[in-house]
Parts: C-alpha cells; sequence; structure tokens
C-alpha cells in the first residue's frame, strides 16, 4: 500500500454508471462546496434536507448556509436519531412531509446524517413522485465509505434488515471529513469495521496498512482521507460493474449475514450499533471458514487480534444484553436478501482479501458453529 495521500485538494471519486454517473467529493471542508454543486447540477432546484435530531444540532446550519449562499431554497425533516427510524412509520412521515413541501421532480432531496438517515431519505426519494433526485451527505465514517455510495435505499422490517427498499443512486456525494470530528469513540470505531471489511474481502495489502496506520486514521491524520478514498474507489468499481448485486457486489456483505442476525436480534438498538455486528460478523465468517479449511487459523487469529486492538467486538458476549437463542438467529438468517430458493448464502474466504459467494451452506453446520459461539 501506498502513502497516504496528502492533505488539501478534495478528491474526486467517480461512480460510472452512464447516465446515472456521479461523483464522490472527499475532503475536509468539502461541505461548503454543497450549495455551488447542487447548483451546477440542477440550477433552479429547490431542496429538502432530510437529517436526525442529532446531526441537526451539529451540522444543519453550515448546510442551510451553503445551500443559501449558492440560492438554493430548502426545507427541513427532521427525525429521530437511530435505526429505529428506518421503519415504515417514519417513512411515511418523511414521504409526507416531501411532499408537502412541494419538492417536485426536479427538484432534489438532501439526505444529511448516518447510514440511517441516507437509507431512509434514498427510499422515500425513490418513491415521492415515483422518484426524486438525491444527494448524500454522509455524516459518519460507516456511511461515508459504505452506505452513502451504490444507491441501496430502504427500511427495516420486523423480521430483518433492509428487507424493504429500492436501488436508487444519488446524484452527488458530499464526504467531508471534517464531519467526522464530531463522532463519539464508539461511532467511528463502529465505522471503521466497514473500512476493515474492504480490505479483508479484497485487498490483502489494505488490511495491512490498517494494521500499521489505523491509530492515524482516527486521529484525523492524512490517512484518514486515504482510506475513505480507498474504499470508496473499490466500492465504486464494485458498483459500476454490478449495480444490483447480482454477482460480485456481494462480496461487500461480507460479515453482514451474521451480523445483520445479532442486529435485528438486539432490536435494532443502541445495544449492538451497525458497524459492530459487521466486526463480529467478519470475525465469526473468518472463523467459520477456518473451521471448513477454506482458511487458516492464524487468518482468523490475525482479524480477531486486529478488531481486539481497535475495540471492536469480536465474541458474542460482548453484545450488551446479550442476543437471542439459535433459533431465533437461525430464522433471522433465513431471511437474509442473500438466500436463494431457501438456500443459505454466505460470504466465506480463503484468505485475507479473498472472499467468495458461498451458495448452498449447510444450516446444520451454521447452527452448530452459533451454537458453539453462544456458548462462549
Amino acid at each position: 500500500m501506498t502513502a497516504p495521500l496528502r492533505s488539501g485538494e478534495p478528491i474526486i471519486v467517480p461512480v460510472a454508471l452512464g447516465a446515472r454517473a456521479y461523483d464522490i467529493v472527499i475532503g475536509r471542508g468539502v461541505l461548503s462546496s454543497l450549495g455551488a454543486r447542487i447548483k451546477a447540477l440542477r440550477p433552479s432546484a429547490k431542496v429538502a434536507i432530510v437529517t436526525d435530531e442529532n446531526v441537526a444540532q451539529k451540522h444543519l446550519a453550515a448546510t442551510e448556509a451553503s445551500l443559501k449562499a449558492a440560492g438554493i431554497e430548502s426545507s427541513t425533516i427532521v427525525v429521530p436519531p437511530g435505526e429505529g427510524s428506518k421503519n415504515y412509520a417514519t417513512f411515511e412521515k418523511v414521504c409526507e412531509a416531501i411532499i408537502a413541501a412541494r419538492i417536485e421532480r426536479n427538484d432534489l432531496i438532501v439526505a444529511l446524517g448516518g447510514g440511517v438517515i441516507g437509507d431512509l431519505a434514498g427510499y422515500a426519494a425513490a418513491s415521492v413522485r415515483r422518484g426524486l433526485d438525491f444527494v448524500q451527505v454522509p455524516t459518519t465514517l460507516l456511511s461515508q465509505v459504505d452506505s452513502s455510495v451504490g444507491g441501496k435505499t430502504g427500511i427495516n422490517s420486523k423480521l430483518g434488515k433492509n428487507l424493504v427498499g429500492a436501488f436508487h443512486q444519488p446524484v452527488l456525494v458530499i464526504a467531508d471529513t471534517a464531519l467526522l470530528d464530531t463522532l463519539s469513540p464508539r461511532e467511528f470505531r463502529a465505522g471503521y469495521a466497514e473500512v476493515m471489511k474492504f480490505g479483508l474481502l479484497g485487498d490483502a495489502a489494505f488490511f495491512a496498512w490498517l494494521e500499521a496506520n489505523w491509530q492515524d486514521l482516527f486521529a484525523g491524520g492524512p490517512a484518514r482521507e486515504h482510506a475513505i478514498a480507498i474504499c470508496c474507489r473499490g466500492k465504486a468499481g464494485v458498483v459500476s460493474r454490478d449495480e444490483r448485486e447480482n454477482g460480485e457486489r456481494a462480496l461487500l456483505n461480507l460479515g453482514h449475514t451474521f451480523g445483520h442476525a445479532f442486529e435485528a436480534g438486539a432490536g435494532f438498538s443502541q445495544r449492538l450499533l451497525h458497524g459492530e455486528a459487521v466486526a463480529l460478523g467478519c470475525t465469526m465468517a473468518f472463523e467459520y471458514s477456518a473451521r471448513k479449511g477454506l482458511t487458516s487459523e492464524a487468518d482468523a487469529t490475525r482479524v480477531r487480534a486486529h478488531l481486539d486492538s481497535v475495540g471492536l467486538p469480536t465474541k458474542v458476549k460482548q453484545v450488551q444484553g446479550g442476543v437471542p437463542g439459535v433459533d431465533a438467529l437461525m430464522d433471522l438468517i433465513g431471511q437474509d436478501k442473500k438466500v436463494k430458493r431457501g438456500k443459505l448464502t454466505f460470504i466465506l474466504v480463503r484468505g485475507i482479501g479473498q472472499a467468495f459467494v458461498a451458495g448452498d451452506v449447510d444450516p446444520a453446520e451454521i447452527r452448530a458453529f452459533l451454537t458453539e459461539r453462544l456458548a462462549g
């Protein structure tokens, strides 16, 4: 892995999707350019900003100021923070508020927040008036490297995570790395799980670089923007080749089949953040792969050791309040979006940086593996 990119001019990562191509703009302070960039894309558009209460206190004023400086009229829709807002009731509230604000098809939605807001606002944009364009302004590390890119939008069902939604690409992503300075240590660590995942699934050199440089990334040094750009370039390439997850894009779900089950089992609550669930899921994906002889025990140990050093969970007993029993977890895994004709599909590994899609995984083996892990 090369040395980190130097801070300075924004890094522009293009997402090549033909007529629906868009740019990811990465850098400190790029939020101030939001209004000018929107005006260049949609010269006469109005904007509805969708955000949550916590983000509104920290970043809404700067967002509104950038839009006002560009002569853009805006209204704001504020929802409660947290995964609990990715539900039918809040989705209805957001859709009705967009309509009440008289946002028309040539106008824009701005999703100002983390992954929850991006998914919720994006799905509302995909639905209202049969489709409005939207801009992602991700405010968490997790959303900057993962959920803001690629057009996956949606809400949760009582039966599982992200089971209701649509593919709806943004027209622009503004990833201001200065906004990450306001995150709590726990939120930042949770986002790091998605950064680390990119190395585990397809870039062993990047994972090794993270092992050596993660502390600079956490401290806000040049490693932060470098890592975000690496992840965005990687995801942009995958999305441009497999937009609707018919093949290669499924690899981005490394750790998510186990992780989503634990996250749902914890009630989509602060007991287990999404990134924490991904960290736990990645650990288990490597451990299960090692059990099957696909990868070495040394690789599984190396992944677990790195996550332990960062402070992310690697054992089920670290989930606050515990998780449901194996029967409930197997039911949740059975609702995973990658299930085909009732057969379980997991992302497994042949080593660090060598993930692959494994179809028709034996449920009995998964049940036995989970039973052991739940026992300690």
